[in-house]
């Protein structure tokens, strides 16, 4: 394995997180922050999974169905979520994140989207096409263990 490239990959992937640690340290401080940090985790694993049920988030962060219950509740409360009857079955309900989650998102897609624009101003045309086909190669076919995420 090629160290180098290993060590370049984390380096980025920490700054990414850093970027949005920062942002959300940052509403703590102005006391706008609502959620701890196990629920700032889930509301994102509930978001990254689409609409789950909540056996699917707790099979997904392997959690009992008690704890991913009281999560969702905490979360629903805090008005990050809303659970919605499945049309499919009128048994279960599906997950879905409000705009409130859009909101706090936002801190993190902001970010991206600098880095993004940065990257489209640096490189050639080719080279942006070249990094988005490796892209989302690993995305859909070495990262395949990991739910597809669509950010649209």
């Amino acid at each position: 394995m090629d160290k180098a490239l290993e060590q370049l990959f984390v380096e980025v992937y920490t700054k990414f997180k850093l970027q949005f640690y920062s942002r959300i340290f940052n509403r703590f401080e102005t006391r706008e922050a609502s959620l701890t940090a196990v629920e700032t985790f889930c509301i994102e694993v509930i978001h990254a999974l689409g609409t789950p049920t909540i056996s699917e988030f707790a099979n997904f962060v392997d959690i009992s169905l008690a704890n991913a219950t009281y999560k969702v509740q905490s979360l629903e409360k805090k008005g990050y979520l809303t659970k919605e009857r499945s049309k499919k079955d009128r048994r279960e309900y599906r997950l879905v994140v409000t705009e409130r989650f859009f909101e706090y998102l936002s801190f993190n897609i902001n970010y991206v989207d600098t880095v993004i624009q940065r990257i489209e101003g640096h490189f050639s045309a080719e080279d942006v096409n070249t990094l988005k086909r490796m892209l989302n190669e690993i995305s859909t076919e070495l990262m395949s263990e990991v739910p597809h995420y669509d950010r649209a």
